[in-house]
């Protein structure tokens, strides 16, 4: 089913969709959004809320994602949620579409602004039973098209069966910042954001704490960024292998010997992780959710978090003066790593949580309290 209501049927067009996936799958479904053909590698988030903040995530850059809770769109689109200027991901899979949000916020429908953005949708899926394949045997490239004419599922089927991988891309690359932006601009103390694919919440959650953030493009140089006199160094966030981020990964080997307190957050804790010595590999389907269970080595203490991201650390590989920080309940993998003596720590999840529990933003809190 398309609509959350049947008398909208007869608003918008009904228009062909079909999902092909790497493996030979197809599901044919309904388009929404834009009319277009694009390839991803297909994801799953099972968060209740939050799509558009999970759809405006640049983490999410080369990617289709399919969203497990069944109704989507229901409280509409509102700009002040948004975690970057646009819709990042490549193409949306919903089990059922509200084309009439009910939300005083709302200023269009997920539909209309999917559209205008260019991004396709295909709704009507069984999207659980996607997430079940997903699950078993791994994430896969997949093909979307949305068309007003018919579809050929033979030729999409074979056509996706080719698609390359996007994690051999460096997507860092596609969504960092392409010039310094500085916000908070008259805080008496900086700190420099490394964008590898922020969200708006890391810069929000570090400004109202008086700072003022220096965000760089994620190629920036050491002396570049000392020429800023931070405090401290926070890398963000960001979409795919942080193995195809070897200059970034440079530039925080450096600043570690620069002694400057430096913070990773998502793939900033695999960039850390990897500055330090140690190895990093693809999990089977990733983190994509708002409950995340972490433990915090060393104590009994268990934080649920909010997580996006398809690699994480090997544990095993950190070098001796290193130690992991968190652990992921569910299936035992890294959550964050810090050094036994120096300032340098970092987490996999998000502390900013938009969505998401606030459970750990006192971690920013510890950061801004070791710069000083």
């Amino acid at each position: 089913m398309l609509y959350c209501a049947e008398n909208e049927t007869e608003a918008s067009p009904i228009r062909k969709a079909i999902l092909a996936l790497a493996d030979g799958s197809v599901y044919e479904g309904v388009g929404f959004g834009a009319s277009a053909k694009i390839g991803g590698e297909v994801v799953f988030n099972t968060g209740i809320v939050g799509y558009p903040e999970s759809i405006t995530d640049p983490s999410y850059h080369g990617q289709i994602l399919c969203q497990t809770y069944p109704l989507i769109g229901n409280y509409g689109v509102n700009p002040a949620s948004f975690e970057s200027d646009r819709p990042r991901i490549a193409g949306y899979i919903v089990s059922e579409l509200c084309e009439k949000p009910s939300h005083a916020t709302s200023t269009k429908t997920l539909n209309d602004w999917l559209r205008e953005s260019g991004v396709p949708g295909i709704a009507g899926l069984d999207t659980r039973a996607l997430t079940k394949k997903l699950r078993v045997h791994g994430v896969m490239p997949g093909l979307l098209a949305v068309a007003d004419v018919p579809l050929s599922a033979r030729s999409l089927r074979a056509e996706a069966r080719n698609l390359p991988d996007p994690n051999a891309r460096d997507l860092v690359a596609e969504v960092t910042t392409p010039e310094i932006r500085i916000y908070n601009l008259r805080a008496r103390k900086s700190v420099v954001l490394i964008d590898c694919g922020a969200k708006q919440g890391i810069i929000r959650s570090l400004s109202r704490r008086g700072v003022s953030v220096v965000r760089v493009p994620a190629d920036t140089d050491v002396a570049r960024i000392l020429s800023f006199s931070p405090r401290g160094v926070v890398v963000s966030n960001g979409p795919g292998d942080p193995k195809r981020a070897p200059a970034t990964i440079a530039t925080v080997r450096k600043l570690m010997r620069e002694g400057l307190p430096v913070f990773g957050i998502c793939l900033g804790n695999q960039i850390l992780a990897l500055a330090a010595g140690a190895d990093t590999y693809k999990l089977k389907f990733g983190h994509r959710s708002q409950n995340q269970p972490c433990l915090e080595e060393g104590t009994k203490r268990c934080y649920i978090t909010s997580q996006n991201h398809g690699f994480a650390v090997d544990r095993k590989t950190l070098p001796r003066d290193w130690a992991p920080w968190f652990t992921n309940a569910n299936d035992g993998s890294n959550e964050g790593v810090r050094h036994r003596r120096r300032p340098f720590w970092s987490v996999q999840f998000h502390p900013e949580a938009c969505p998401g529990p606030t459970d750990t933003e006192f971690l920013f809190d510890e950061f801004l309290e070791a710069a000083g």
